[in-house]
């Protein structure tokens, strides 16, 4: 190795909810490794920093979205995307984390060498464009499953027709003044029924324009049992009670919806039509074809939607595109939407492991062809770990178990004096039935990349359970030394990064 190449124990690549969290794990389980993030952008945040579109906010709650580790102590459960922000930011001011940081660094390509024991990292610099190495011993990847450049936007017919102003919510022009505009925000998943009743405040009219119907459900934005713990009790007491009081209740929902999802249905048509009113045609606009949590459910936090559709300022268009026109759109039923502003809440375009290009010993990986180990780690790929959080839950949930088991991992390498620990499929495995690395889970941005991601078994651990009761078990309970996790090499000495 080059001498001037620089060297850390662990590297974390992206500065969002997940890389700051795994950061906070690292110092608190593992003091002995030295570490250090790189983040392609110039700020801390990740989601929550990017997306600036009016009304921005969770669509889960913060005592679950938020660290196990650092209570949410805000009033509002479902919060704004600035405040949640500022959460992330402060994580990582308050545990010195924000010095381990290095902004505008793009990772580009990772390539094991088993010879050294080692990721050589290839970095781009936002800022000059200079390209450098970095080698480390344990890759964490924290930077989410989407493009942050490219949201996904349909090849709609005539677009080129349209004069008005277009956009993606990804790419919110700060400077954009929709007071007294016709607006068409065309989506119905969690962002087109966060801006609907946002921009509604100020324009003229807004149409949420769907193809087909979404499922939601809401719930008020303050939890009152939360708050009123947090009166009574010290602040960590009263998050952990909330927390897992909020944790078995998303558990036991999705669990409903698997098993009863017809009951499920008429629950939710229930709360619907009372909270729409009698005239409302919940039956076209709000009862998707698809059962409860089939695809993820929509959070209204108090009503908000629904008190804008029933006041008039907004409405709902459920029909599909036949193409833009100069003022607009026209719809296959012969309306046309006149629009000063169409936004395009289309979802986004998912991409595997932040799109860096990977090999092990000089061979490129197609993680498509590898086999899950935990929803975490790749057969075949040594010393690399990536966060995905939870589809049927909250994120952070699963962010933080993915963080403490690493943790582990790399104690148990320690303390044994091991360099690597390399997902194993043993051969009598090798025919077992393949199912999609996210199962029964069908929305079009997931579906449209699943094949590009590896595969799921039949069988712990080669297994993506999605189930928060089971990954507690099968991270913080299962020893390291499973039988498919196969431990090679002397651990190097540690080496301070600068």
């Amino acid at each position: 190795m080059d001498a001037a190449t620089e060297r850390t124990d662990v590297v974390i690549v992206g500065a969002g909810l997940s890389g700051i969290g795994a950061a906070w794990h690292l110092q608190q389980h593992c003091p002995d490794r030295d570490y250090l993030i790189l983040e392609a952008r110039d700020a801390i945040g990740g989601t929550w920093d990017l997306f600036r579109y009016p009304g921005i906010r969770s669509d889960s709650d913060m005592h679950t979205l938020g660290y196990k580790f650092r209570p949410w102590r805000d009033g509002k459960a479902i919060a704004d995307g600035p405040a949640i922000r500022a959460y992330v930011r402060d994580t990582a001011r308050e545990g010195g984390i924000d010095r381990r940081i290095r902004f505008r660094q793009r990772l580009t390509e990772a390539h094991w060498d088993s010879a050294t024991a080692e990721w050589r990292l290839v970095i781009e610099d936002g800022a000059t464009g200079a390209v450098r190495e970095l080698r480390t011993g344990f890759l964490l990847m924290c930077a989410g499953y989407y493009r942050y450049d490219r949201g996904y936007t349909p090849d709609y017919p005539g677009r080129g027709d349209y004069r008005g102003v277009f956009i993606h919510p990804q790419f919110w022009p700060e400077e954009l003044d929709y007071a007294g505009r016709r607006v068409v925000v065309i989506g119905s998943g969690a962002t087109a029924m966060t801006l609907v009743p946002a921009l509604a405040e100020r324009a003229q009219e807004v149409v949420m324009l769907q193809r087909s119907p979404t499922w939601v459900i809401s719930r008020p934005a303050r939890d009152r049992l939360a708050n009123a713990l947090r009166a009574l009790l010290p602040d960590t007491w009263a998050y952990a009670l909330t927390r897992w009081k909020n944790t078995a209740l998303q558990q036991w929902f999705y669990r409903r919806t698997r098993v009863a999802p017809g009951k499920v249905r008429r629950a939710l048509l229930r709360r619907l039509r009372r909270a729409l009113g009698p005239d409302y045609d919940v039956e076209r606009h709000f009862t998707p074809r698809y059962d409860p949590w089939d695809q993820r459910l929509c959070l209204v936090p108090d009503g908000d939607l629904f008190d804008t559709l029933k006041e008039g300022s907004a409405r709902v268009v459920t029909d599909t595109i036949e193409r833009f026109t100069e003022s607009g759109i026209r719809l296959s039923s012969g309306e046309e939407l006149q629009a000063d502003i169409i936004v395009s809440a289309t979802g986004l375009e998912v991409e595997v492991l932040g799109g860096v290009s990977f090999s092990v010993d000089g061979e490129p990986v197609d993680f498509a062809r590898t086999w899950t180990y935990k929803g975490i780690m790749c057969s075949g790929v040594p010393n690399l770990v990536s966060v995905f959080g939870y589809i049927n839950a909250s994120w952070t949930l699963r962010a933080d178990l993915t963080a403490e088991w690493t943790c582990r991992l790399l104690n148990y390498l320690g303390e044994h004096r091991l360099a690597a620990a390399t997902p194993t499929l043993p051969a009598e495995l090798a025919a077992m039935p393949e199912r999609d690395w996210i199962d029964d889970f069908s929305p079009g941005y997931l579906r449209r990349v699943m094949h590009r991601f590896p595969r799921q078994g039949d069988r712990e651990p080669w297994v993506n359970p999605q189930d928060y009761r089971a990954d507690r078990k099968l991270f913080l309970e299962e020893p390291i030394d499973d039988g498919a996790l196969v431990f090679s090499g002397a651990e190097k000495g540690s080496s301070r990064a600068a």
